[in-house]
């Protein structure tokens, strides 16, 4: 078949499963929204959850048809639904989101991502995100914070708040810490220390483990890593031209003393802080040059 048919008749079977999905997912977030009881909220937001996740499942059996594509996922642990992880990972390409959804749905909590605010005004997106629990932040420029100092640590602040929420349920907060896909532009411009990643933002991460405490003790290192040695782009996924992608999971327990500090105020804690997120990165660098090297990727 040819790769614009294939990228057609796939984005069609996508939108019509997105058609199905969305028309109960929009009434039950107006519903809760129009509705304060907490308990309704709490029944209509498992239920979002549920359509989403089904949603997910859906779009990963009409790869599975219509794409060549391998999913090489490797996890050294076991993954639970009812376990919280705080998920950190690369980000090079839109495909880095359906890499997520095939290793993690319906095998941990349904993920939320960080999303700038600005979202929740998209037309029907931005219901849906908040119908989801997504966490909105706000992210001031250095340039905004030179005119207005009185907005510092404001948007860490909405992190907080964002993550109270699910203090007292299972989560899966996914978080890609270099902000941004990597370019090699953009690694140039920041003069990055790093050969394969940009370099990395530890100030959402510090204050998702303030706000959930000891509920989230298990990271989950993602790393992901295609052979090309540009990364593909969602059409070209969809098209067929994507053969093969490896999602490299690493677990491990975070440690006790990253609960018990304050990022924003207490320097010695925020460079401690900063040195446990730059030895992960040192060590995913490492990981990604040893994996390409492994599947012949030159660079």
């Amino acid at each position: 078949m040819p790769h614009w048919l294939t990228g057609t008749l796939t984005s069609l079977l996508v939108l019509l499963n997105t058609l199905i999905g969305i028309g109960p997912m929009m009434v039950l977030a107006v519903l809760k929204a129009v509705i304060p009881h907490q308990g309704f909220r709490r029944w209509s937001s498992r239920w979002v959850m549920w359509i989403a996740e089904t949603w997910a499942e859906t779009n990963k059996a009409i790869f599975r048809l219509m794409l060549p594509t391998v999913w090489d996922i490797r996890c050294d642990t076991p993954l639970y639904s009812d376990h919280s992880y705080l998920v950190i990972s690369n980000h090079q390409s839109w495909v880095d989101i359906p890499a997520l959804v095939q290793s993690f749905n319906r095998k941990t909590p349904y993920f939320k991502f960080f999303l700038k605010k600005e979202l929740i005004w998209a037309p029907f997106l931005g219901l849906a995100f908040w119908a989801l629990d997504y966490p909105f932040m706000k992210r001031y420029s250095k340039a905004h914070l030179e005119r207005h100092p009185e907005d510092r640590g404001k948007d860490l602040e909405i992190t907080r708040r964002a993550c109270e929420k699910f203090r007292h349920l299972p989560v899966t907060v996914v978080n890609f810490l270099e902000g941004t896909r990597f370019t090699p532009a953009k690694h140039a411009a920041q003069q990055s220390p790093y050969r394969h990643l940009l370099r990395p933002k530890s100030g959402g991460i510090a204050f998702v483990t303030a706000a959930l405490g000891e509920q989230m003790r298990s990271l989950l290192d993602v790393t992901i890593v295609y052979p090309e040695q540009t990364p593909p782009g969602f059409w070209a996924l969809i098209s067929g031209r994507v053969p093969y992608v490896l999602v490299d999971i690493r677990s491990q327990t975070l440690p006790a003393d990253l609960f018990h500090g304050d990022y924003s105020e207490d320097p010695q804690f925020r460079e401690y802080f900063q040195n446990w997120v730059n030895s992960i990165w040192d060590a995913k660098d490492q990981r990604i040059a040893e994996l390409r090297a492994a599947l012949g990727t030159r660079g």
